[in-house]
């Protein structure tokens, strides 16, 4: 097992084929900083060129998950007279629209609350594992702000009434409350949170890393499209004709495990 921490506030583990990421700026609610924005894009861009990589828990240290864009760093700059840019007119990538676009799949272990940008971190996840009573919403409408990834994903996500209530009020709801409308995958004792996360990572990490990629994929870019032409895509590589599948069909055939190449 490696370990990195960056100055930013990120911790970067290999464990097998699993990649934990760990916010950690508890005194600031793993509050998203500029910097910690831009090693979070560094190392997803990292884990989707690196064939060790099979799959990403992202999680939190402290109370909280994440309470979203660092204010304080916000408010300095407003102080210095610096333009505000909006999420979509920055020079760098947005942080959101690449983890969503990454191929790994990642796993959000929700220990703690994720609001407002927190709370648009997990829902770019594709998977979310989250602890009792904890708080999910997006309270930009009080603070002026604009909820620009909420605002698109998350009426894709839940029922159009039920988001747009969540949007307008910006009141929060519970872990609760997410599992039952399907948003978090499921609720588990805050101890038991990274482990149950750890664990589905290791599942999808255990199988062939092409038919993992190519599902991902597919289920995302598939999901607007209509069904004719969701059944014709074609993206990232082809596990019908690699290796791996011969491999998978040998191995099951014989009883044994897989021996996966990415091949």
């Amino acid at each position: 097992m490696t370990v990195q921490r960056s100055d930013s506030g990120l911790i970067a583990e290999t464990r097998g084929h699993v990649r934990l990421l760990t916010l950690d700026r508890p005194e600031r609610r793993n509050a998203l900083s500029s910097a910690l924005q831009a090693d979070l894009v560094e190392e997803l861009l990292t884990c989707s060129t690196d064939p060790g990589v099979r799959a990403i828990v992202l999680t939190g240290n402290g109370p909280a998950f994440c309470a979203g864009f660092d204010l304080k760093e916000i408010r300095a700059a407003d102080e210095r007279g610096e333009p505000f840019r909006p999420p979509m007119n920055r020079p760098g990538r947005n942080l959101f629209e690449v983890l969503t676009e990454t191929y790994v799949p990642v796993v959000a272990a929700l220990t703690g609350h994720a609001v407002a940008g927190g709370f648009e971190l997990a829902l770019a996840c594709d998977l979310r594992i989250a602890a009792p009573g904890i708080k999910l919403g997006l309270p930009e409408a009080a603070i002026g702000m604009g909820a620009n990834f909420g605002s698109v994903v998350l009426p894709r996500r839940l029922p159009m009434g039920i988001a747009l209530e969540m949007l307008l009020t910006g009141e929060y709801v519970t872990s609760e409350d997410a599992e039952r409308w399907g948003l978090v995958n499921r609720v588990v004792p805050a101890a038991e949170v990274l482990p149950a996360a750890l664990a589905l990572a290791g599942r999808i990490a255990a199988n062939a890393p092409l038919s993992v990629r190519r599902m991902k994929e597919t289920a995302v870019k598939g999901v607007d499209l209509p069904l004719a032409a969701a059944l014709r895509l074609d993206v990232g590589p082809n596990p019908y004709l690699s290796e791996d599948r011969r491999e998978g069909i040998a191995s099951y055939l014989e009883k044994r495990p897989p021996r996966w190449t990415g091949r």
